[in-house]
């Protein structure tokens, strides 16, 4: 006999049927669509409801989460906060401004610039095209960029930043390759690259060098391959499926003056000509938006079980240590227990994390547009839920 599904709370409503609080249970029996009459592949809802989890172990959760949020942030901080297991929201916290010359206060469904967490949407909806077979892993860039300059960079080069490339936001301000009074784009990245003879940092593949110019890259293969922009790309493969109706793509002539601001530590204003390139950022969400693509991600249909396992492998092993990197997805590599995934963002004021804890099934998302190292804290929380290395607050504290 089917369980009746009980709503627990309007406010929750908003949320992805896959998205569910701690209180409620939720079943979807809707086909997943793997392909869209367009013929892209589309990331759809997680079909069955993870596991739920009892009403002592949420509050018990969410008490310890509540106390280590107001040992690090104050109310003098942005923040947009949420922790969640099994899709299930545990703890969230809003505090703050969006625009403090409006009196704007952050809220729920405040879009804030995820920064560099941006990677991990964008290598999905590049992961998503190579498993539908639109693109391969091994494939040269200058087969989607004719101007493209390094002919042995290939997709997964750039996935795991091993290109060798230099970060576009030097090599375009240094010996006056770009006039910065002019917003650059993309393509004006291959132009400068192409034009002005940029040499690589290092051969190919020879080692890790973590470089916005990669992901800036992936962004105009995905234009490539599905014949749309970018933010467009981006809406009809990930966003609209999943109803994240606070998520888009940044883009001047639409946004400008309508997005939450981005503030340095005293409250000044950060803009520069450097806005306007994609793929490596520049991606607005909000916590709730981003726990329906993290819950999504479990999916059985998402992506091939070989592709998925390249996902969270170690690529840059030269040297001996605990960080690697994957595709789109940060990594510490303990030699017991689990690796510990997550990824962090910095642009201007804004700053991210996103940690994404695969084998207790636990992600937590935080984001303030008010600049900060607070936001990469979040990671003391992680012994709450599993065997990690990482002391607590109050370990710090004795």
């Amino acid at each position: 006999m089917k369980k009746r599904i009980i709503l627990y709370s309007l406010l929750l409503v908003s949320l992805s049927t896959s998205v569910t609080s701690c209180k409620k249970n939720t079943k979807i029996t809707e086909k997943a669509v793997k392909v869209n009459k367009n013929g892209l592949p589309v990331l759809n809802p997680l079909q069955e409801a993870m596991p739920q989890l009892t009403p002592s172990y949420c509050a018990d959760k969410k008490l310890r989460i509540d106390s280590f949020f107001h040992k690090v942030w104050n109310k003098e901080d942005n923040v947009s906060f949420l922790v969640a297991q099994n899709g299930q929201i545990l703890y969230e916290n809003y505090n703050g401004f969006a625009n403090k010359r409006e009196n704007e206060l952050i809220t729920a469904e405040t879009p804030l610039h995820i920064a560099s967490v941006s990677k991990v949407l964008t290598s999905t909806a590049v992961l998503m095209l190579i498993d539908a077979g639109k693109i391969k892993l091994e494939q040269k860039v200058t087969e989607f960029l004719p101007d493209f300059p390094y002919p042995d960079v290939t997709v997964l080069t750039l996935l795991n930043h091993r290109s060798g490339m230099k970060n576009y936001a030097y090599f375009t301000y240094n010996d006056g390759n770009w006039d910065t009074k002019k917003e650059l784009t993309n393509e004006d990245i291959v132009t400068v690259l192409k034009e002005k003879h940029i040499p690589l940092e290092s051969k190919t593949d020879t080692r890790f060098g973590y470089c916005n110019t990669n992901y800036a890259m992936l962004a105009l293969i995905i234009e490539k391959v599905t014949g749309l922009k970018y933010p467009e790309a981006m809406q009809e493969m990930i966003f609209k499926p999943l109803g994240m109706t606070h998520t888009f793509v940044y883009e001047t002539a639409k946004h400008k003056g309508k997005v939450s601001l981005s503030y340095k530590g005293n409250m000044d204003l950060a803009v520069e000509y450097l806005d306007g390139v994609y793929g490596d950022k520049n991606i607005y969400s909000t916590p709730r938006d981003l726990l329906k693509f993290d819950v999504a991600r479990y999916s059985p249909s998402y992506l091939n079980p070989e592709l998925l396992e390249k996902v969270y492998h170690g690529y840059s092993n030269e040297k001996k240590g605990k960080r690697n990197y994957g595709l789109g997805i940060r990594m510490l590599e303990f030699e017991e227990g689990e690796p510990f995934y997550y990824h962090n963002g910095w642009w201007h004021g804004n700053t991210s994390c996103y940690i994404n804890m695969k084998k207790e099934k636990v992600t937590m998302f935080v984001i303030s547009n008010k600049y900060t190292h607070k936001t990469y804290k979040t990671k003391q929380l992680a012994p709450l839920f599993g065997d990690y290395p990482f002391k607590t607050i109050e370990e710090q504290e004795e």
